[in-house]
């Protein structure tokens, strides 16, 4: 079976989810007349990843400034119980394609926020949500943690998808939790584009016999609205470059990375080289050793079937 994905490196419309969705909606029309059949967008690529911004904190202390910051982007961020999904999921119809798409998620009117991965197939609509089990640094602040029931994985048409979003792929039993339920394309939104990142997206491909899609946004300082940018000082210019990647199973880079620059990384991914890659390594299969170790993920559902 081949899948031909795309994974889009570009930036939001930042702060604006509207605008940010009618620049989805452009980005999908487009790549699905080029075949692509999955898309990928980076993480909380709604409505936009706030990088460099405080929102007023510091240990002790809170800002008003910084409260009415978080209340802006709060505003602005997905809703998965309005028209924000039904617009989702009619562009995923009309164009025939996945979506997978990161997004700040707000749960209800005045609940947490938390960094999501958002699952939607053309046929059954959302199919689920990813939420970040562990915000990172300074995240904690603007995003809440997730459980165990948000370590999701979907069998679908176009393969057994699933992933994590940035820093938690470097979190062992999370990856396990992915690898156990037999991931075979497994999604990494990000906003990490150092070097080092691409080993990371290599070594997961090479450790859970998968394709791996590594996908970040391209942002500059000058792209953010200007009442922004007094928030930024000592921020270079180029503040995420970018790095997105396909890797193969056997950890070959298929795509990529993509630097200093927006685009999408299209490939075509035959699913039949997960079974060949595993000849001589199966991280759930004669790797495993079950006669020594035990994994068990607390609340993890079963793989949703679509």
């Amino acid at each position: 079976m081949k899948v031909k994905v795309g994974v889009v490196q570009d930036s939001p419309v930042f702060f604006d989810k509207d605008k940010t969705l009618g620049k989805i909606a452009e980005l999908a029309t487009k790549y699905s007349k080029q075949g692509c059949e999955l898309l990928v967008f980076p993480e909380s690529f709604i409505p936009g990843y706030p990088r460099g911004f405080s929102f007023g904190a510091k240990v002790g202390s809170r800002t008003d400034e910084g409260r009415k910051l978080y209340r802006e982007y709060r505003e602005n961020g997905l809703d998965l119980e309005s028209e924000d999904l039904r617009f989702l999921e009619e562009l995923s119809k009309s164009t025939n394609t996945y979506l997978v798409i990161g997004a700040t998620e707000k749960v209800d009117a005045n609940g947490s926020l938390f960094c999501s991965m958002i699952y939607i197939s053309p046929s059954k609509g959302l199919l689920g949500v990813h939420r970040k089990i562990k915000p990172t640094g300074s995240e904690r602040i603007i995003w809440g943690e997730a459980s165990g029931e948000s370590l999701t994985t979907f069998q679908t048409k176009v393969g057994k998808l699933g992933g994590l979003i940035c820093w938690e792929n470097y979190m062992p039993f999370a990856r396990m939790a992915m690898f156990q339920k037999g991931v075979e394309i497994y999604i990494a939104p990000t906003t990490d584009s150092r070097e080092t990142w691409l080993s990371t997206m290599r070594h997961i491909a090479l450790e859970g016999r998968c394709f791996v899609l590594g996908c970040n946004q391209y942002f500059t300082k000058s792209m953010y609205p200007e009442k922004y940018r007094v928030l930024l000082e000592g921020e270079p210019e180029e503040i995420c470059p970018g790095g997105s990647a396909i890797i193969s199973p056997m950890g070959k880079i298929l795509a990529g990375p993509l630097l200093n620059g927006s685009g999408v990384l299209i490939s075509e991914l035959d699913l039949n080289e997960i079974a060949q890659s595993k000849l001589d390594f199966d991280v759930i299969g004669h790797y495993a050793r079950n006669d020594i170790f035990e994994f068990n993920v607390k609340d993890q559902p079963e793989i949703k079937k679509e």
